[in-house]
């Protein structure tokens, strides 16, 4: 199990954040934040964290997870503020100090399931009004060289794998909370950054936080059917939600 865990992020780690960093050079670092909100490693983790371990540990990570989706609007307050006045490592550095922060106390608030849906609802359109609004437009741009995509790919490979192989030894609060740290959006903001300056970040961060509402509604599913329905059952069932906001949050974001 643990070995098909680490294939599986060694595989599908660098595939996605393609997907996400060819999206964003076709439609703008917003559709690319907002599709690196869905669950795309946390999803699986705690998958596997049912099959190896059982419904009851998963369901308790799940409470991580979405502990994690507030410390995620967090940590885009945090990096958008830093970037005003530092660089991308600065920045990186403070949104991913206010994830923790923020992980850690909800996370052991020990809230029950929708009131804490609904803490993390709150956080996240709080954190999208008080992004900065201003926008340049069409952002200008170079030619990207040619390392940009690959070093993408593989620094958002070692930050899944370092976070999730540590997981399992935290508890099943703090996996959860680990799983959901923004690994993809947080390469995607740096890369931007760097490159176009710091409005293509905060463009970045927004389409995150828009495609969170399908992360949260994954996780709230999954914690109601899971040991009810059953794995195969819950995820169908979580999935089936998480697209159909995920729609919903694409249409409002093209208006």
């Amino acid at each position: 199990m643990a070995g098909s865990l680490f294939a599986f992020k060694l595989c599908a780690t660098p595939l996605l954040i393609l997907g996400a960093s060819l999206a964003g050079r076709r439609w703008g670092e917003t559709v690319g934040g907002w599709f690196v909100g869905l669950p795309l490693t946390s999803g699986p983790v705690i998958l596997f964290v049912a099959l190896g371990q059982g419904t009851g540990f998963a369901a308790a990570a799940i409470f991580g997870s979405l502990a994690g989706a507030a410390a995620e609007a967090c940590f885009c307050l945090a990096y958008a503020a830093a970037a005003e006045y530092c660089r991308w490592p600065a920045a990186l550095a403070a949104g991913s100090t206010a994830y923790a922060a923020g992980g850690l106390a909800l996370g052991f608030a020990d809230l029950p399931l929708w009131p804490l849906v609904a803490c993390v609802a709150a956080a996240l359109c709080t954190a999208l009004a008080l992004l900065p609004r201003r926008d340049p437009g069409p952002l200008p741009r170079g030619v990207p060289p040619r390392w940009d995509i690959p070093w993408r790919m593989a620094t958002a490979t070692v930050i899944v794998v370092g976070l999730t192989e540590a997981a399992p030894y935290l508890g099943p609060r703090l996996s959860g909370i680990c799983a959901s740290y923004p690994a993809f959006a947080a390469t995607l903001a740096a890369f931007a950054h760097r490159a176009d300056g710091k409005a293509a970040a905060v463009r970045v961060l927004r389409g995150l936080l828009a495609g969170l509402f399908a992360f949260v509604g994954f996780f709230a599913v999954l914690e109601l059917t899971l040991e009810a329905a059953g794995i195969a059952l819950g995820f169908a069932a979580a999935s089936a939600a998480a697209l159909a906001i995920q729609a919903g949050s694409l249409a409002l974001l093209r208006r």
